[in-house]
């Protein structure tokens, strides 16, 4: 029988799941939002939680608090298998790497577009977003919509950036919203971010090949 690979893919995915899993059993899923969640008022200074953690560590915070089984199974499972495949090519720390900056990218342009917002933005979907990006730049298949390689790549490109994001708004409206957001203008951010660090996180990685 096979071992499960200890790969950071499994990790964030593992801690992900126990944090959110902690938070309902115990009662304190709403409470958890607003003390781990990104709240963009809070990071303008504007208003203050207590107790809470640090408003600068909430970027990452964030991606451990969701609004419900089926934003947590949804954001994992498209982790998995998105993370599992740029972790191969990007390695353990490349990963990594995407998925910290991309829950801050993500959170930076939340908050550009509400810096007053008071609504507590949760989820990793910002993070997985990077993943995702990164995903479309190192595995999407173009396919011939004109008779320019490159033009057909960022099409593909475009339109995965277009169904991740439709699928999201879907999750929030199987959620119920909540009082919680699951943001439009995040995960724009973070599959941004994704396509910007994939070249130089590849080159990185392979750096001494």
């Amino acid at each position: 029988m096979n071992r499960i690979p200890r790969t950071a893919t499994v990790f964030i995915t593992i801690v992900t799941a126990l944090a959110w899993l902690a938070a309902e059993l115990s009662g304190y899923a709403d409470r958890a939002a607003i003390v781990l969640g990104f709240i963009p008022a809070r990071f303008s200074g504007l208003v203050s939680v207590t107790p809470a953690i640090p408003a600068f560590l909430t970027p990452f915070s964030a991606t451990l608090a969701h609004a419900g089984p089926y934003h947590v199974a949804f954001n994992l499972l498209m982790f998995v298998w998105c993370g599992a495949q740029v972790e191969r090519v990007l390695g353990k720390t490349g990963l990594v790497i995407l998925y910290v900056v991309g829950a801050y990218a993500s959170a930076m342009a939340q908050w550009a577009v509400n810096p007053a917002s008071v609504t507590p933005m949760i989820g990793a979907s910002g993070a997985i977003s990077a993943v995702v990006g990164a995903f479309a730049l190192s595995f999407g298949r173009a396919k011939a919509f004109t008779n320019n390689l490159r033009v057909n790549r960022w099409i593909n490109v475009v339109w995965l950036m277009v169904a991740w994001i439709v699928l999201q708004v879907m999750m929030g409206w199987l959620a119920g919203g909540q009082g919680f957001l699951l943001a439009t203008p995040a995960h724009i951010g973070g599959f941004a971010v994704g396509l910007l660090l994939q070249r130089p996180l590849l080159l990185w990685h392979y750096r001494k090949a």
